[in-house]
């Protein structure tokens, strides 16, 4: 999951580059807001995620089992343990 946010947030970023130089004359969205909004979505759940991951390892570090943790994120602790024990893979 975390691989696919990066990812769509790198992708994202292209994006906003190629919006800047849009020719409003032959582009349909003369204003992207719209689109720029999803880059903005993006990057804030990029950042969510990396404070969810800091939180979980903190987590840990206090004691807390991965049932806890599970629990806390609405999932067992099987879950849990896989999504969150290994760092997330970047591009």
């Amino acid at each position: 999951m975390t691989t696919k946010l990066h990812t769509a947030v790198d992708e994202s970023t292209r994006a906003e580059e190629l919006l800047d130089v849009l020719d409003p004359k032959v582009t349909p969205a003369e204003d992207p807001r719209e689109l720029r909004r999803i880059g903005l979505a993006l990057r804030a759940a990029q950042a969510a995620d990396t404070e969810l991951r800091a939180a979980v390892s903190a987590a840990r570090a206090a004691g807390y089992t991965w049932a806890d943790i599970g629990l806390t994120v609405g999932t067992t602790r099987q879950a849990a343990q896989a999504r969150f024990r290994q760092p997330p893979s970047h591009h």
